[in-house]
């Protein structure tokens, strides 16, 4: 019964978000076509779409936004170079996720991605003790939310992720969700063998939190997903169905 409400919730607050795609800002477009941009970012971007995903979060120059489990460094750049010298970028790394590349003795990558941007750094800390250095404008995290319920992760206090996220934005800050998605109904059954969870359920574990829906997109909704297979299966790796849910902390909510 619970779930239902929330999700009605859901429904109506967000009823018409994504009917029209806002235009395009000049700095976000100037973030995309940064020359300083990797090949290998470049390249997903007809699968990412940057451009419909920035605009969607609202980002603009002099924001203070968090990348949480940043992998590497895709978003972070985007994210620095739209925010501006006034504005900062911290990608928070999981020491979790971080100790497969220090386990194999190798450098974690959003280390030296944030090293090359004097408005961003890194941050490894455990998922459980989650802060933020200042209170944020945005929390951003993409395709990897899933793996808060996983083993490799702890898995990790979910309850208290959303939480400590909540303390870090500023009131009226936005926590915008992104991942792949899983069979509708199906809960938290396949974050772990296929890297999927129910939209459902990461809307009843965020709003428990705090948040209030504000907006989603279906900018990188595929039908054609049977939400079945495992996201990196060759048949649909870059094509997963994803959905996008924005979140917002009330105004009236006391700064951090």
């Amino acid at each position: 019964m619970k779930r239902n409400w929330i999700l009605a919730a859901f429904a109506t607050a967000v009823l018409g978000a994504s009917a029209t795609a806002a235009p395009v800002p000049s700095y976000v477009k100037a973030a995309i076509s940064d020359p300083a941009r990797p090949e290998d970012d470049t390249k997903r971007d007809a699968d990412r779409k940057p451009a419909e995903m920035l605009t969607f979060i609202g980002v603009k120059p002099g924001m203070h936004v968090m990348d949480l489990m940043p992998g590497g460094g895709y978003f972070t750049r985007l994210f620095a170079k739209s925010v501006g010298p006034k504005g900062y970028v911290y990608a928070y790394e999981p020491s979790e996720m971080a100790k497969f590349a220090t386990d194999k003795g190798k450098p974690v990558a959003i280390v030296a991605v944030a090293a090359q941007y004097p408005n961003a750094s890194a941050i490894i800390a455990p998922i459980n003790k989650l802060a933020a250095p200042e209170a944020l404008d945005v929390v951003w995290t993409s395709q990897n939310y899933h793996d808060l319920h996983d083993k490799f992760m702890g898995p990790a206090d979910v309850t208290a992720v959303n939480k400590a996220i909540y303390a870090a934005l500023k009131p009226g800050g936005l926590y915008i969700v992104l991942d792949h998605s899983a069979e509708k109904g199906s809960g938290l059954r396949d974050t772990e063998a296929l890297h999927r969870i129910d939209e459902a359920a990461v809307k009843e574990e965020v709003m428990a939190a705090g948040f209030v829906p504000v907006g989603m997109s279906n900018a990188l909704r595929n039908k054609a997903d049977p939400r079945t297979v495992l996201v990196f299966d060759k048949s649909i790796r870059g094509h997963t169905d994803q959905f996008i849910l924005k979140f917002r902390k009330p105004l009236h909510a006391k700064a951090k």
